[in-house]
């Protein structure tokens, strides 16, 4: 993969380090932590300039978070109410949670997409709830906007840093990756098993 990702951006430069990061977004398997970090090692070297690296990273993934947002806004949390009320004890989610999640969401969504951005693993899923939940775009553009752009940053700035030895940050990245992964399973099992008892309690 990180040969394939190298190969690109030598031969097609700025556009090369923004279509591997619409990729990236769209296609999570394709890992950011090897894309930016290339990137910024080029720029350590001369071949690239570093704000510009910054800017077509986050141009790119900014274009794959959009497509995101756009699709689950079209979609729209009301048309998953009747999967939600019949196949509720399997998300661990009752259509009152929503209904709470949504007026949350109005007070915090900002909040919660900028910091999405900078989390492994649950960056590129924060545009579905924002687009679900009917998020302003301009509110959910100028968020997002801000924390890919920091996520992108650091990663290249790493890449400059390290320079060869960048396959180092794909490590300490991946795994806190597994972390929130983990946790995340976790919890799902947590709630899982939390909601079963209360319907059994009833």
């Amino acid at each position: 993969m990180s040969d394939w990702v190298i190969r690109l951006i030598e031969q097609s430069g700025y556009l090369g380090v923004g279509f591997l990061m619409f990729l990236e977004t769209v296609f999570p398997p394709i890992p950011s932590e090897v894309i930016m970090p290339v990137a910024g090692m080029a720029a350590a070297e001369g071949k690239m300039s570093f704000p510009l690296v910054v800017a077509s990273g986050t141009a790119g993934a900014m274009l794959g978070n959009i497509v995101w947002y756009l699709a689950a806004r079209a979609l729209g949390v009301n048309r998953l109410e009747p999967l939600i009320r019949r196949y509720g004890r399997w998300i661990t989610m009752t259509w009152k949670e929503v209904e709470r999640a949504q007026v949350w969401f109005r007070r915090n969504g900002v909040f919660f997409v900028f910091l999405g951005r900078l989390l492994p693993t649950v960056r590129s899923l924060v545009s579905v709830p924002a687009g679900l939940l009917k998020m302003r775009f301009k509110t959910f553009f100028f968020a997002s906007t801000l924390g890919t752009a920091g996520w992108t940053a650091l990663l290249a700035t790493a890449g400059f840093k390290l320079r060869e030895n960048f396959s180092e940050i794909d490590q300490y990245v991946g795994a806190a990756s597994n972390a929130i992964l983990v946790v995340l399973v976790a919890g799902y099992f947590w709630r899982l098993w939390t909601h079963f008892r209360v319907e059994e309690g009833e």
